[in-house]
């Protein structure tokens, strides 16, 4: 698919995705420090397809003020931090200037591709705008270099919280050991791990599809075999625009009004009495008891 999340069916103006109800996706550029051969905007990158980006970007910031909703805003494209500080800065200031805006969110591979542009002067100037949130892209721990690591803790030391993203690839990180190690590296990094996806659709990249299988063998891998903290949420972006569904292993075994049973990582069975919620039990519609 050239459009594998539907993206493009829910842009209510060019460059701005409307797909959740209080968050947008503001697509600010077409251009990365690299290109990736599973990127879900293939269609977008380096002008491949003539998309239309204004650089002002008055368009985008009218739909986001006239729209109260939108309290949650993802820059990205593109990479938003090809931007030079002061064009960064204008539209970050835009941004901010509308009221309803609560915080704003950056989505980056330049950290892990570039870290020299992770200066101490953008690190300053981002300070202005907090709550401000960076999401990093890294696949593989050998992508965590030493220099990654100190661009990282610059940001971070500028009270920046910071979130992977990582996508499943076959034969890269479609092992349990080498993703143990990304995500426990990640942690000494600064980083949290935020989402594992499920590669997209995206035309050319068959090579590189992991099967669902695999990944959840791996979040089985890591659930109880290292920190909470390191455990992201294995997503699926539903093709056609259905946005992100999570998709874990099963731990919940059975359940009904009275207990439900789960399972832990080690494979032992537990029963957990279920509490009351002041839902009555029979469901006059049908006559059955509400129980699963």
């Amino acid at each position: 698919m050239t459009d594998p999340c539907g993206e493009d069916s829910h842009a209510p103006v060019p460059g701005l995705v409307h797909r959740y109800p209080d968050r947008v996706l503001f697509l600010v550029t077409d251009r990365c420090a690299a290109y990736c051969r599973y990127c879900t905007r293939s269609r977008l990158v380096s002008n491949a397809t003539g998309y239309d980006f204004h650089p002002e970007f008055d368009r985008q910031l009218d739909y986001i003020a006239r729209t109260p909703a939108i309290r949650d805003v993802l820059l990205s494209g593109g990479d938003p931090l090809l931007f030079n500080d002061e064009k960064l800065e204008y539209l970050l200031s835009r941004l901010r200037s509308i009221p309803h805006v609560e915080f704003v969110r950056l989505g980056t591979r330049i950290p892990i591709f570039l870290p020299q542009r992770i200066t101490p002067e953008l690190c300053q100037m981002l300070r202005q705008f907090h709550p401000l949130f960076v999401s990093i892209h890294s696949n593989h721990p050998r992508e965590l270099t030493t220099e990654v690591r100190d661009a990282l803790g610059r940001l971070a030391d500028a009270g920046i919280p910071l979130g992977n993203q990582s996508v499943l690839l076959r034969h890269v990180n479609d092992d349990v050991q080498v993703m143990k190690a990304h995500v426990q590296k990640l942690l000494r990094c600064r980083v949290r791990p935020y989402y594992l996806y499920q590669c997209d659709l995206i035309a050319g990249s068959a090579h590189l599809r992991a099967s669902v299988r695999k990944g959840l063998e791996i979040m089985d891998g890591l659930r109880g075999h290292t920190s909470g903290y390191a455990v992201p949420t294995y997503v699926i972006d539903a093709p056609g625009g259905g946005g992100k569904v999570p998709v874990s292993p099963e731990y919940v075994l059975s359940r009904n009004k009275d207990r439900v049973v789960i399972r832990n990582y080690e494979g032992k069975i537990f029963e957990y009495p279920e509490a009351m919620d002041g839902r009555p039990l029979f469901r006059a519609s049908t006559g059955s008891l509400d129980a699963t």
